[in-house]
């Protein structure tokens, strides 16, 4: 078989209206490290992956982003631990998949900006 033309995702961009506010989220309620910032750009590290905060330079790409599933160590505390920094939670985490000895867990929750995220955790079972 051939190589893939596609050797890896080099940024997630994720579509914004207000930098300062979705700066503020992103680093200090999620704790993703700001790289560096333009006047209408945010580019954070999360564990090597970049991700890129933009206000659209055109409408049809305004629309929400795909859901990005942030991974955790422990999901229940990860969720006490925003909620106390104000994220609000779509619903509470539960059990997606079991997986012979693994269960996957999940709960989804909103930014600043309107886009639905997810906190995802695998534990053994």
């Amino acid at each position: 078989m051939g190589s893939s033309i596609i050797q890896k995702i080099g940024q997630i961009a994720v579509p914004i209206k207000n930098v300062e506010s979705a700066i503020e989220f992103y680093k200090e309620v999620l704790g993703l490290t700001l790289l560096f910032q333009t006047e209408n750009m945010a580019f954070f590290d999360c564990n090597g992956q970049r991700l890129l905060l933009s206000i659209p330079e055109k409408d049809e790409f305004a629309n929400s982003s795909s859901v990005i599933y942030f991974q955790v160590e422990d999901i229940k505390k990860s969720v006490e631990k925003l909620i106390e920094k104000g994220v609000s939670f779509i619903d509470q985490p539960h059990v997606v998949a079991k997986m012979e000895n693994t269960e996957t867990w999940m709960t989804f929750f909103k930014d600043t900006e309107g886009n639905t995220h997810a906190l995802m955790c695998e534990v053994q079972i």
